[in-house]
């Protein structure tokens, strides 16, 4: 006869999982000798021995007794059924490694290909680290919105940072990210803008369709974004309405708004 330690050695498994068997009622109590110690015989070594290896093979402990009861026939049908789910949780496993992968991707976890190149490039530029972030916040907002715009919408923004002009005066932008209202760098930096846009339209250059397809209630919250995330951003507003334009992410003349 043995102990429960002998049990659990023969078997192969840990004294904690035989006694978490019985709990289960997956292994029979064994008769107890004179001093009141469990003593199991080498029937309890297979049957334990049956049990672990159905664990081990991912059956849930909650169908192990049914198997080891089944026919030929009922316990075929069962292990494919444990298989398919076995695939299933596999599956669900590799969805979740994926999504791990990405968290370890930066940019990529909640950014299309697109615009990951798009901040890529933006760094290649010298652009500051807080304005990409500024910016790819604003890319999240707009992905989840309209995942099919961001092609084309990318394509703008390709063009625009490649613009000599405009990418100049978008990389002093980015240097005023963390600057305070009162910067007097702001006023100068507002009448570019204007200027820069003033002579877009002139010359009937397309980027005012930047945001063709998004929506008001869109725009504003990218423009909402952009004062949260930028301390200077309510006067920088406020520069560009006297110098009639208004928002951000759609500028407009503020005559063509009345």
């Amino acid at each position: 006869m043995l102990t429960i330690s002998q049990l659990a050695s023969y078997a192969g498994v840990t004294v904690r999982a035989v006694r978490h068997y019985h709990a289960k009622g997956l292994l029979p109590e064994p008769e107890r000798d004179h001093s009141g110690y469990r003593r199991y015989d080498a029937a309890a070594v297979v049957e334990l021995v049956k049990i672990r290896t159905l664990a081990d093979a991912g059956v849930p402990l909650s169908r192990v007794h049914e198997l080891l009861a089944a026919g030929d026939e009922e316990f075929a049908a069962a292990v494919e059924d444990i298989d398919r789910r076995l695939r299933g949780e596999i599956r669900e496993r590799q969805r979740h490694r994926e999504r791990i992968a990405k968290l370890a991707a930066g940019d990529s976890l909640a950014l299309p290909p697109e615009v990951v190149a798009y901040l890529d490039r933006m760094r290649e530029l010298d652009f500051p680290e807080r304005l990409i972030e500024v910016e790819r916040d604003s890319w999240i907002l707009i992905a989840a919105q309209l995942p099919q715009e961001v092609p084309a919408l990318m394509a703008i923004k390709h063009g625009q940072i490649e613009h000599p002009v405009l990418r100049r005066l978008y990389l002093d932008i980015g240097d005023l990210v963390d600057c305070s209202p009162d910067d007097p760098r702001l006023p100068a930096v507002a009448d570019r803008v204007a200027a820069f846009i003033e002579a877009a339209a002139a010359e009937a250059v397309a980027f005012e369709e930047e945001f063709e397809p998004v929506s008001e209630d869109l725009i504003a919250l990218l423009d909402t974004a952009f004062v949260e995330a930028v301390p200077c951003a309510p006067r920088l507003f406020a520069l560009l309405e006297e110098r009639g334009w208004t928002g951000w992410t759609d500028i407009r003349r503020i005559d063509a708004t009345v």
